[in-house]
């Protein structure tokens, strides 16, 4: 049609052009379809017509940011490869961002690791910048394994008998599965994190029964009867 051959002239010299636009399109010829890149619209030249649609192209990369802390690990693993791939990239959980992540390393120039976590999903969607990080950090391989051991009686003490210890506090902190760690949770999955932990404390019975007083709103009296 029109000296041009679908499949090994015109329609390469198509194929070029609309794979420089980096959309997608479909071409047609009778009953015969072919998929190629191409622009948002529609061409007939002969018997050979043209039927381009836009496609889902990927965003161009954020601008690779200031690193401050030029000595730390984060500037040293945040290179601009991995900000290019993974710079638009959000958490399910808490729709958190590398760049949030990085946000102190970028800010401050006394870092020297650089990063936070803002959920559960970031170490496995910048996967990228945390693992070669953590590893570096705690000197451990890319191959490690956590080990948990609860056995007390192989903890060895060091306490001086002449210096006896009068009181210890122990603080435990835990996270909680589909929240968002402290840089990222959002204020509403903090007040349901409260409502769900109000839940559980006033379900205690026996020694453990108690009241739950909220920080916000909390009476004169309760909030100082903890204290004496």
């Amino acid at each position: 049609s029109s000296g041009i051959n679908a499949e090994y002239g015109g329609f390469q010299t198509f194929q070029h052009y609309f794979k420089q636009i980096n959309l997608r399109s479909s071409i047609m010829f009778g009953k015969y379809t072919k998929a190629v890149y191409g622009a948002a619209a529609v061409a007939g030249v002969g018997g050979l017509v043209l039927i381009a649609r836009a496609g889902a192209a990927e965003p161009a990369p954020l601008p690779f940011p200031k690193i401050n802390s030029v000595h730390s690990l984060v500037a040293k693993h945040v290179t601009k490869d991995k900000w290019d791939k993974l710079s638009h990239v959000k958490t399910k959980t808490s729709g958190f961002t590398l760049s949030q992540a990085i946000a102190c390393a970028a800010q401050f120039d006394n870092q020297h690791v650089g990063i936070y976590a803002g959920d559960l999903d970031s170490y496995t969607d910048f996967a990228a910048v945390f693992d070669p990080i953590i590893q570096e950090y705690h000197g451990i391989s890319a191959d490690a394994k956590h080990t948990s051991d609860m056995d007390v009686s192989k903890i060895k003490g060091t306490i001086d008998p002449n210096a006896p210890v009068h009181s210890t506090r122990i603080r435990v902190g835990r996270s909680f599965n589909g929240f968002g760690l402290s840089p990222g949770i959002t204020k509403q999955q903090r007040l349901d994190l409260e409502k769900l932990l109000k839940s559980a404390l006033e379900s205690m019975e026996g020694d453990l029964k108690g009241n739950y007083y909220p920080l916000l709103g909390m009476k004169e009296k309760p909030e100082r009867d903890p204290l004496n």
